[in-house]
């Protein structure tokens, strides 16, 4: 019997129903262009105004001594206290960016910012003028995560080391502002009219951010946006530390922003005038040089890291060793006197230690997911107000030690031991920018 071969079917297929609904927009990448520098410049005008408010006291030092009538340890209290606000905001700060955005952060450290230092204009005693520099601070801390966060959505990713070291330098020009008008205003107008118009620039910044800043090109336009769910603060928090890069970030910042900072906020002016020897106007114009130093070398970093990004650790250890070896050949030097040659050179070196500590921030912002960037940058900044507060707090409380009852001021042997505080933290954080290093190395980006 013959069994004829089955005959093959034809399948039956159904065309899938054409669906009416539009594919998933895919989000643009950040444009760039005159828009984006134009939310930065409004972004940034905040900033500026923030270190204006935050370098005050950097040349109005001696007068706020005489004034409260306090010492050096209490005067180094006014700058720790407002850094160290300053520091512990950072992280607060960086998760009302990443969930209220960048506008709404900066309009009210605006309000801070004007409140602080309008209390600090009118106080007559210690305590509440500690209290009002405490309310700046939190303003202060406020202002360049903001900015950097701005920056994230409007300009492409590679601009971003570029633009992040821009914002440093125009932000100098507040410490510019300081050095040359307030110390001169301080002298010609006095105390109290001179720290309430300082507060009143607040209202025509505010004003500006509140009718014309853009925080993103369009709804939807950056991956930044793209947050399905907001993680809790814990669990955002902890993925920020468990990040390697997070934490060299932190020691960077931590130990290349100390130096200059302490210098410029508080210890700069009286070491120039009562240790070395030079009037108002000498210590003056090596401030100010050292403001057109950080501004000069921003720009130069800026340039040097938005090419390559193998830049990033040689040039922080650069830092790191040209200040430690000019305040070496300063403190060293006999009778506690350096030439003016020397004293120049360190106030440049110094200039280079705000651009540097930004380096930190792109170690963050390179390993860390777009929805976490505020978070991050807060972590990091921390690091060199950190640093700051320790170092101003040990050099006031070293004058006061090596200062002899009944003197008038402190002399240069006081100011030399003191100064050496700053090798303890330039060190610890030297050794924990070489431990995570290699570890940052392995880790997958």
């Amino acid at each position: 019997m013959t069994v004829e071969p089955a005959r093959s079917v034809p399948s039956l297929s159904v065309p899938a129903p054409r669906s009416t609904a539009e594919p998933p927009a895919v989000p643009a990448a950040p444009p760039g262009g005159r828009a984006a520098w134009l939310a930065w410049s409004i972004g940034v005008s905040v900033y500026v105004l923030a270190v204006i408010h935050r370098t005050s006291l950097g040349v109005a030092g001696l007068d706020a001594a005489d004034r409260f009538g306090i010492g050096a340890s209490a005067l180094s209290t006014f700058s720790i206290l407002q850094v160290l606000v300053y520091a512990a905001m950072q992280i607060p700060v960086g998760l009302l960016v990443d969930r209220y955005g960048p506008r709404k952060v900066l309009l009210l450290g605006v309000l801070l910012l004007s409140t602080g230092q309008l209390a600090f204009a009118f106080s007559s005693s210690f305590g509440p003028a500690l209290a009002s520099r405490a309310v700046l601070g939190c303003g202060d801390a406020m202002t360049f995560i903001s900015v950097l966060r701005i920056a994230a959505r409007w300009f492409p990713a590679a601009k971003n080391p570029f633009v992040a070291q821009l914002t440093g330098l125009v932000g100098m020009g507040g410490n510019l502002i300081t050095t040359v008008v307030l110390a001169q205003a301080l002298h010609s107008e006095g105390w109290t009219p001179t720290f309430t118009a300082i507060a009143l620039l607040g209202v025509a910044v505010f004003a500006l951010v509140a009718l014309f800043l853009r925080e993103v090109p369009a709804a939807g336009a950056h991956p930044v946006d793209r947050v399905v769910e907001r993680p809790r603060i814990g669990r955002q928090v902890r993925a920020c530390w468990r990040e390697p890069g997070t934490r060299l970030g932190l020691w960077i910042h931590f130990t290349t922003q100390f130096p200059g900072n302490t210098f410029g906020l508080l210890w700069g002016m009286p070491y120039l005038i009562q240790a070395q020897g030079l009037s108002r106007a000498e210590a003056g114009g090596l401030l100010t040089l050292l403001v057109l130093a950080n501004m000069t070398a921003g720009f130069v970093f800026g340039r040097i890291l938005s090419r390559t990004a193998r830049a990033r650790m040689p040039i922080v250890l650069t830092v790191i060793g040209a200040t430690a070896l000019g305040w070496a050949l300063a403190l060293a030097w006999p009778g506690g006197h350096p030439p003016m040659w020397l004293l120049v050179a360190i106030v440049v070196v110094m200039g280079s230690n705000g651009p540097a500590s930004l380096v930190g921030l792109d170690y963050a912002r390179a390993r860390n997911p777009v929805e976490r960037l505020g978070t991050a940058s807060g972590i990091v900044n921390m690091g060199g107000f950190i640093g700051t507060v320790i170092t101003l707090l040990g050099v006031g409380v070293l004058l006061d030690a090596l200062t002899p009852e009944g003197t008038a001021g402190y002399p240069a042997d006081a100011f030399r031991w003191a100064f050496c505080w700053q090798y303890v933290p330039m060190v610890v954080g030297t050794l924990m920018i070489l431990r995570l290093r290699r570890r940052v190395m392995d880790s997958k980006p």
